[in-house]
């Protein structure tokens, strides 16, 4: 039917677009409806495309392209117009606004045929069409030299420009599964449809997309219920020539199988359903600390989601009534009553909290832990601290736990010397020990270095040395004072003997003084004149001056001193030296400088004042007291203030009866003075951790041998920093010599107390060889402690371990000819010893083996492994012993081997009860060497990794030598990564992080085979999690290590401080707020930032006077000299010990100008 004149006019009067996408009539056909739906991607036959590459087309001198494409309008043209009169004010606004509406209509248009050459695909410009549209191109391809602007994750939040999807095979799912998963959601229907979002009103546009406050508010509301997706994993397609498609009737079926799902509890069904349980176990558990405690963690949850805070704190009130019941079913535990102690702490204020603290120490006066925890919340109380204050609740905690000790040993009826003592009262002696060095590094910190000097003075000679009689506490405390107020050379001092011996030289000089007095009187009878008192009569009466009164002595010394009339008022001395009194207190301390100074000054006076000053030593060697009324100068007035009384160390002493804890007491003390010792306890032990975290210097001896310690550069990074050269850790050569010859004098006198201890002796001979070292630095070669140790072994030739101590210390001076008869001499002599000294010969053999190793290459034709294979083949057949001649033979080293399986087996029994010996742990590793030198490097790591399963896992964790083991077992793995896959290793390092997180050359490990064989962000993943799980000091440290090595991001540094300082126990740490401090003012170069940290450290650690002289050493040129005098009188409101006067150092610029 041919259209009508009319419809045909009308059609020629219509617009044509300039892009026609769409034939223009009124009714399509059919086919051509589903022509142009139809897609020529689909129906494309990959048969048709040319194999050659089509040539490039030129870019504009195609004649075929220039002809297809739409001719370009004419430019317009315009006509000039006559000009008319002016028209009235009227017609001018009306020919304003029509000019406007025709600008408005202009624009309108633009837009339209814009989104029509667009064709709807995209808002943004040069995108012109999409594949699947029926615009036509230019060419049949170009190339894409801008990329696609659309596929920048969409370029925007705009929804327009957002890829459309829906979900697959929705028609077979049911309504109700599908308003399940995504109907919960309000606002749904309107927001979820795809149209523009510009058509919307502006009630929906105010919803937002993503970001919006309305829907971060619904995903976080509590009400509604969450669906979890469970999908199951599909089978992987093996690699072929192509990817076969899925059936499409089987896709529902697994498409199914992905969605479904279960509809998860909402928060507060959970709180509810939970808190039902936690009740419910509560009364039918009442006893288990763990349902408790879950319970009251549970709390903490709920608090974390609630955004008022008076909400959080009825969660607090809730949690504080569920541990006061649990403390009141469960009075002695100590998780329990800590828990609701610290629950205490975020409620109260802080003087009902100690008073809350009191009250419980009273009544578990004998918990070490509770102990514990009150001095380090005391002492980290900024307003309340003082030292005068925290010495007195020292001497609280002693004491308590002292008479807790005495009721042990009073309960038990056992003799504490010669017979086994309980476990319950080495546990509480161990505890009393740790409390009492943190006493002394307690004072040491504040500045008083000679009263902690001589705390451990005291201590020692008091519980090591005490004389055995059957004498009352009191007695023996009068006795001991006796001792501290006379002549008598103290432990660490030259010709120091020990209290006990001391008093039995006392008593045989008081008997030989009275027969020799009665021998006179009976020689001359009847009265012989009046005569001058001797000295032999007046120090005959030692004991009667105890009992004198003080009261006396002091009234007898003030009448002296009132006749002695000053020369000079301190006012006119201090105005003869140009010091106004007059003048406002410093003020004329105008530069920072001087307070710089000062500090530095402050610094070397504690470094070389540290030994207490004896009451009777003068320099011509007679008896001097300073309390009698002599003229004093300055200098000897100074030197009182290091004068330790009996009264200020009686306070503090302490009996202990169990060897464990006399052993700790020592260790720890030469650990304290810098000494070179072997690890004395397991690093998950509470007094490591507590030793960790009161370090304030690097390096220290439980860092020996690790990054920390050493000052090379193992990355070979230029910009490599050392954590010690940050905080300024110089050696003074001169104090680590007196202190090592005080270290060494104590430590000959302590081996009379424990007898052939390898440890202690390992350590003297450390001391001695630094002692001689500065008196005698020529010869490099010979060994400074060979003198000391001859005089030991001349003493006791049977110590054993003694001569391989000689040994390895000759070894290390490149003596290893001696070294090998050193210890050739000793293995073949112990087989004439007694059994009890036979017992640590496996710990010989396997030193010998370790320095053969040092010295050789691994390969079976090294003269030094072939006498390695010779000491372990004698060790393992057990055989008499006799020294290396030629390479040995095959049936000996089976033999060995055959031995070695046979005594590590009889070691099952004993390591099932916890009963692992040193001895035994050499004999694992000496068959683990014989398997990787004669059968290979997996039969070795067998041997280490069977003994180490023997033992239950439970005990792993506490054990020094199992410790020692594993340790042992890492570095053989890292001596031999190129055999082994990195992954192995990396997985027995993470094993082992798990149970030894606090161990030094565990992390030292992971770290140096990180620089090698690893991406550093795989190490700080470990670092952070261990950090977030077991945060502790020498975690920190390693981590702040290794970023300095690798010059890592200041932002990374920044977060390992915070997150560490942001826990409770890491924010008394005065080594990461030192090491914090330093970082900021010389590496990151932030003054401001240096200060802030400057004042948390001090509120946080305010007993460390390093801490303090830091600030006022690198904060000099940022705080004003009115500031750094504020500080130095808080120090002294603090009770710190200030050794220097601020005058004397502008004195000193006086004599200057």
């Amino acid at each position: 039917m041919e259209p009508s004149a009319e419809t045909a006019g009308e059609e020629d009067q219509r617009p044509k677009p300039l892009f026609p996408l769409f034939p223009i009539s009124s009714k399509p056909s059919s086919s051509e409806a589903s022509q142009w739906l139809s897609n020529p991607s689909f129906t494309l036959d990959p048969s048709s495309f040319p194999t050659a590459p089509a040539p490039i087309p030129p870019d504009s001198d195609d004649d075929d392209s220039t002809a297809d494409a739409p001719v370009a309008p004419a430019p317009p043209s315009y006509d000039l117009v006559a000009s008319s009169p002016s028209p009235s004010s009227s017609e001018q606004a009306d020919a304003r606004r029509l000019k406007r509406d025709d600008k408005r209509r202009r624009r309108k248009k633009r837009t339209r045929d814009r989104e029509k050459e667009d064709d709807g695909t995209s808002r943004k410009s040069r995108v012109r069409a999409w594949a699947g549209s029926e615009t036509k191109m230019a060419k049949d391809y170009y190339f894409d030299s801008h990329g696609d602007r659309d596929n920048l994750v969409y370029g925007s939040l705009y929804k327009m420009d957002v890829a459309r999807y829906s979900l697959y095979y929705y028609s077979d799912y049911s309504t109700s599964k599908h308003i399940l998963l995504y109907g919960w959601r309000p606002g749904y229907s309107s927001m979820d449809v795809d149209i523009d979002l510009d058509v919307l009103d502006s009630k929906s546009r105010a919803g937002g997309r993503y970001c919006s406050v309305k829907y971060a508010a619904m995903e976080r509301h509590k009400s509604f219920k969450r669906v979890k997706i469970i999908r199951k994993k599909a089978p992987l397609v093996s690699p072929g020539e192509f990817i076969p498609l899925v059936e499409l009737q089987d896709l529902p079926e697994n498409v199914c199988s992905v969605a479904k799902g279960e509809v998860v509890e909402s928060w507060e069904d959970e709180v509810l359903r939970r808190t039902r349980e936690f009740n419910k176990m509560s009364r039918e558990f009442p006893h288990d600390e763990k349902v408790w405690l879950d319970f009251a963690e549970f709390q903490d949850k709920i608090a974390s989601t609630q955004p008022q805070k008076a909400a959080r704190l009825q969660m607090l009130e809730k949690k504080i009534s569920i541990l006061e019941k649990a403390v009141e079913l469960n009075p002695e535990n100590e998780d329990l009553l800590l828990s609701l102690l610290k629950s205490y702490q975020a409620r109260d204020s802080t003087d009902s909290l100690m008073n809350r603290w009191e009250k419980a120490l009273m009544q578990h006066y004998d918990s070490c832990r509770l102990w514990k925890e009150f001095l380090l919340l005391r002492q980290g109380e900024f307003s309340r601290f003082k030292v005068s204050d925290m010495r007195r609740a020292y001497a609280n905690a002693i004491q308590a736990l002292s008479s807790a000790c005495t009721k042990l040993c009073r309960q038990g009826s056992l003799n504490p010397i010669s017979q086994p003592s309980d476990p319950a009262l080495v546990q509480v002696e161990l505890g009393l020990v740790d409390i009492f060095i943190s006493l002394c590094r307690f004072e040491w910190q504040t500045g008083h270095h000679e009263l902690a000097t001589g705390l451990f003075q005291a201590e020692m000679e008091f519980s090591l040395f005490s004389p055995s009689l059957s004498v009352s506490s009191h007695s023996k405390l009068r006795l001991f004072e006796h001792f501290w107020n006379s002549n008598g050379a103290r432990i660490g001092e030259d010709g120091a003997v020990g209290w006990s011996t001391w008093l039995q030289k006392e008593e045989e000089n008081r008997q030989n003084i009275v027969m020799v007095e009665s021998t006179e009187e009976a020689d001359v009878g009847g009265w012989t004149g009046w005569h001058e008192p001797s000295k032999i009569e007046a120090s005959k009466e030692p004991e009667n001056s105890i009992e004198h009164g003080v009261g006396e002595e002091e009234a007898e010394d003030n009448h002296d001193t009132e006749n002695i009339p000053l020369k000079d008022d301190i006012g006119t001395l201090l105005k003869n030296l140009g010091i106004n009194v007059d003048a406002e207190p410093r003020s004329e301390i105008r530069d920072a400088k001087t307070w710089n100074r000062w500090s530095m000054e402050e610094l070397s006076r504690d470094c070389e004042q540290w030994l207490p000053v004896r009451e009777h030593s003068g320099e011509d060697g007679k008896s001097r007291c300073p309390h009698s009324g002599d003229n004093l100068d300055e200098e000897a007035e100074e030197q009182l203030s290091r004068v330790i009384l009996f009264e200020d160390v009686k306070e503090y002493l302490f009996s202990l009866s169990s060897k464990e804890a006399r052993f700790s007491l020592v260790s720890q003390f030469i650990n304290f003075y810098g000494g070179k010792i072997s690890r004395w306890t397991c690093t998950n032990n509470p007094s490591w951790i507590e030793k960790l975290l009161s370090l304030e210097t690097l390096p220290d001896s439980a860092f020996e041998g690790t990054q920390l310690s050493e000052m090379s550069n193992r990355t070979g990074c230029s910009s490599y920093i050392n954590l010690a050269v940050l905080l300024g850790g110089k050696n003074d050569l001169s104090r680590k010599s007196s202190v090592m010859l005080f270290l060494r004098n104590a430590i000959l006198l302590c081996l009379n107390i424990f007898p052939r201890n390898y440890i202690l002796e390992e350590s003297v001979l450390a001391a001695e060889e630094i002692v001689m070292t500065k008196m005698d630095s020529s010869t490099a070669s010979v060994n400074p402690s060979r003198g000391l140790a001859k005089s030991l072994l001349k003493n006791d030739r049977q110590d054993l371990l003694l001569c391989g101590i000689y040994a390895q210390s000759e070894a290390s001076f490149g003596n290893i000819d001696l070294a090998r008869k050193i210890f050739d001499m000793a293995l073949s002599a112990a087989e004439g010893l007694p059994l009890d000294f036979q017992e640590n010969i496996p710990i010989l053999y396997f030193w010998y083996a370790k320095m053969e190793l040092a010295k050789s290459t691994w390969s079976s034709s090294d003269p030094c492994t072939q006498r390695v294979i010779h000491v372990l083949s004698c060790l393992g057949s057990n055989t008499k012993y006799t020294p290396f001649k030629s390479q040995t033979l095959g049936f000996q080293i089976l033999k060995a081997r055959q031995g070695f399986k046979e005594q590590i087996k009889c070691l099952r029994s004993t390591w099932a009860r916890g009963d692992v010996k040193e001895h035994s742990i050499a004999l694992v590793c000496s068959a683990c060497l014989l398997e990787i030198l004669t059968t290979g490097f997996s039969a070795g790591v067998q041997v280490i990794e069977e003994a180490f399963s023997l033992s239950l896992p439970e005990r792993r964790s506490r054990s020094l030598e199992l410790e020692f083991l594993w340790v042992y077992y890492i570095g053989i793995l890292q001596k031999h990564l190129k055999q082994l896959k990195f992954s192995r290793v990396w997985e027995n390092i993470q094993h082992g992080l798990q149970l030894y997180p606090n161990n030094p050359e565990m992390l030292d490990i992971m770290v140096e085979i990180s620089y090698f064989s690893t991406v550093p962000n795989k190490v700080r993943l470990v670092f952070d999690e261990y950090i977030e799980r077991k945060p502790s000091v020498i975690l920190c440290l390693f981590a702040l290590s290794y970023e300095l090595a690798r010059s890592g991001s200041k932002h990374r540094i920044h977060g390992i401080f915070e997150r560490a300082l942001a826990n409770d126990k890491l924010q008394k740490s005065v080594l990461l707020w030192r090491c914090y401090l330093a970082y900021e003012s010389d590496i990151a170069c932030d003054p401001d930032a240096a200060k802030r940290i400057f004042f948390r450290a001090i509120h946080s650690c305010p007993w460390s006077k390093r801490l303090w002289l830091d600030g006022f050493q690198k904060l000099s040129t940022i705080l004003t000299a009115k500031e750094l005098s504020d500080l130095h009188e808080v120090m002294q409101d603090k009770e710190l010990n200030l050794r220097t006067d601020i005058y004397e150092i502008l004195l000193q610029d006086e004599i200057e100008l």
